[in-house]
Parts: structure tokens; C-alpha cells; sequence
């Protein structure tokens, strides 16, 4: 209970820096008593880490879900994923669901799917490490992977993960509104990504907001 309390405070000013105002609810965090509401869970392994998986609904029937690693035990693993959550999911987040937009961290684009106009809102590439780069080529390869959705007129997010294990061996997953989605898997397999001696790992949040006129 207690690391559950620890979680629920350091979510709330994690977002109160960054100018939104929620309102405890239970286990919930809310924007003015509605969605979008937010929820965290930490879960530690026993071997001095965790994760914390962190849902944001958004409407009665739909929910963001994304998870991230912690080193540390209670307090100190919460912030150590928390930071995680903060540089690679929560501006994508802030721009899509509150509204708030740092260009200084998200990319923000306009593309035309099918018959409609979208804006696509992209977080970093982040690395696991310092000393590698992204491989050339994500955008293209992204619009074109999307130009085939038939994507209904409302929120999307995808997740692209890529790891590189010690031995070379490859583990990549693409997620589409929470689900498999196989054309970004083949996004991933078909990029450059760095062949570094020692491993790594990658993640990229994206979500995809209809225009309105």
C-alpha cells in the first residue's frame, strides 16, 4: 500500500509540473472528474527492479497501455521508471490528450491517410544507451506502413520497440492501439538499426490526432 501511495503522489506532481491539474479518485487520477484519467501500477521483481505499467483512458471503451522498466526498490524504482515514462512516452501524451505541445520534444506532423488529415505527434527514438543513433528512414517507412490502415476518425498510438540482445539475437514489437500490428513489425525488421557489440534497446511512441477544420 505503501508503494502504491508513493506512486499515486509522484504521478500527480510528475503531471502538476507539467501544468495539469488532476484530481485523485481511488486508484485514478482525473482531469476535471473525466477522461482522460490516468492509473499506475508498480510491481517490483524481488531483485531490486520493477515495472510500472501506466493505463490512460480516454474514453469509456478505450485505453492507452504502456510499460516501462525501474531500477531500484520503492520510491527509488517508481522515479527511475517514471523518468523512463516522462522522456519517452508523456509529451507524446500531453500533446494528444491535454492538449499541450513541447516541440522542443515531439515531433509534430501532418499527413494525409486514406481521406483524411492527420496530425502525427512522435516522441523520441530513445535508446537504452547514449553512444547510438536512430537508423535513417523511420518517418518514410512509417507513413508508408500507415497509408494502408483504414484507421477510423479518432485517437491512434503506436509503440515500436527493437532490442538487440548481447549475442545479436533480435526481439521487435509493433503495437497499433494496444495490438499486434504486423505491418509495423515488418516497418521494424526492414530498417538499419545500429550492430553494436553490446546490447541495446529501442522504443518510439506515436500517436495520431484527426485534424479538425
Amino acid at each position: 500500500m505503501a508503494n502504491a501511495d508513493a506512486l499515486q503522489t509522484e504521478l500527480l506532481r510528475l503531471f502538476d509540473r507539467h501544468e495539469v491539474e488532476l484530481e485523485v479518485d481511488e486508484d485514478w487520477l482525473v482531469t476535471d472528474g473525466d477522461f482522460p484519467a490516468v492509473r499506475a501500477n508498480w510491481q517490483e521483481d524481488g531483485a531490486g527492479a520493477g515495472r510500472l505499467d501506466i493505463d490512460v483512458v480516454i474514453s469509456e471503451e478505450r485505453q492507452i497501455e504502456e510499460s516501462f522498466a525501474g531500477n531500484g526498490r520503492g520510491t527509488d524504482g517508481i522515479r527511475d521508471a517514471l523518468r523512463a515514462f516522462e522522456r519517452n512516452t508523456m509529451y507524446v501524451l500531453l500533446a494528444a490528450c491535454w492538449y499541450l505541445t513541447d516541440d522542443r520534444r515531439i515531433q509534430v506532423h501532418s499527413w494525409e491517410l486514406g481521406a483524411r488529415s492527420w496530425d502525427v505527434l512522435v516522441g523520441p527514438l530513445s535508446f537504452s544507451r547514449d553512444d547510438l543513433a536512430a537508423p535513417d528512414g523511420l518517418l518514410p517507412a512509417l507513413h508508408d506502413a500507415l497509408r494502408n490502415e483504414s484507421l477510423s476518425s479518432q485517437l491512434h498510438w503506436i509503440r515500436l520497440f527493437h532490442r538487440r540482445a548481447d549475442d545479436g539475437s533480435v526481439m521487435a514489437e509493433a503495437l497499433l492501439d494496444n495490438e499486434p500490428w504486423p505491418a509495423g513489425d515488418r516497418l521494424l525488421s526492414q530498417l538499419s538499426w545500429p550492430a553494436a557489440e553490446q546490447g541495446y534497446s529501442a522504443r518510439c511512441f506515436i500517436a495520431l490526432d484527426i485534424r479538425d477544420y
